[in-house]
């Protein structure tokens, strides 16, 4: 545990850093009297400011490699701008490209290229960190891409409004969309150019009420995170697509490698998880 007294962010992201010290992120960045407001911070294990900066408006997601380096998502108003950005007498938003690596000492390292052969990004809906390369879903196409060091490779889909995703080899689940798919989750795997859909599942809550809206959910590696919290009390769950697969008569597919209505629900009653897929 870290203890910062008195730090001014709000609506903040919280990563670990590799020395035990923490990144906090603060989702919005005024610019203003020709200045831009720091909306960056780096503390070390004691809880110690070491330094700030700035990393642009309209954050969606923040999410720490192992080396230190941090990768940001942003939602629509930081890549076309907003909160004094993008205006006739100030600068173009940082967040334009839609997803920048930073380096630990907060400076650009990489931005998503603009021109690239999967198509600019207008809103990242999905980022998901697994060791030094990322993965992100991002509005208007709606591709799956990776990024390894400056290599970027991606996958066409044919699913909307996704809002997490999870990946395991060339294994990927979307989680999300639009509506009343909004605890959707689409199983496929990553093939030639495009996205392979096995079938789709439902997240839902151990009695099988629809999880809250309220709820957090994402993806890191193979693991999705799901997080409920109201006034007094909270609680989370993680499940993990490299769990033990089920036997016996519940199996009925399992022999595929994401069996959704049989595997997790094992998994959930033998670990002891707060949250179902079905």
């Amino acid at each position: 545990m870290v203890s910062i007294a008195g730090q001014p962010l709000a609506h903040s992201h919280v990563q670990p850093l590799p020395d035990g010290g923490v990144l906090l992120v603060g989702a919005r960045c005024r610019w203003r009297n020709g200045t831009a407001e720091s909306n960056a911070a780096v503390y070390d294990a004691d809880g110690e400011l070491q330094r700030e900066g700035v990393l642009g408006d309209g954050i969606a997601d923040v999410q720490t490699t192992p080396s230190g380096e941090i990768w940001v998502s942003y939602f629509d108003e930081g890549v076309y701008g907003n909160f004094g950005w993008g205006e006739a007498d100030s600068p173009a938003p940082i967040g334009s490209p839609g997803l920048i690596r930073f380096r630990p000492d907060l400076d650009i390292a990489w931005r998503y290229p603009y021109d690239g052969e999967f198509g600019a990004i207008s809103d990242c809906y999905a980022l998901n960190v697994a060791g030094e390369e990322a993965w992100a879903y991002y509005y208007t196409d709606f591709p799956i891409v990776r990024i390894r060091a400056t290599a970027v490779a991606g996958w066409s889909t044919e699913v909307r409004g996704a809002h997490a995703l999870v990946v395991a080899d060339d294994q990927v689940v979307l989680v999300g969309g639009y509506g009343e798919d909004r605890r959707r989750l689409v199983a496929g795997s990553i093939q030639g150019e495009a996205f392979s859909v096995d079938r789709p599942a439902r997240l839902v809550m151990p009695n099988g009420r629809p999880v809250p809206r309220t709820a957090t959910v994402l993806g890191r590696g193979s693991e999705l995170h799901v997080v409920v919290g109201r006034a007094g009390s909270s609680w989370a769950s993680k499940i993990s697509l490299h769990d033990e697969r089920p036997r016996g008569d519940t199996a009925t597919r399992s022999d595929h490698p994401l069996c959704l209505e049989t595997m997790l629900s094992m998994v959930l009653s033998q670990r002891a998880r707060s949250v179902a897929w079905k």
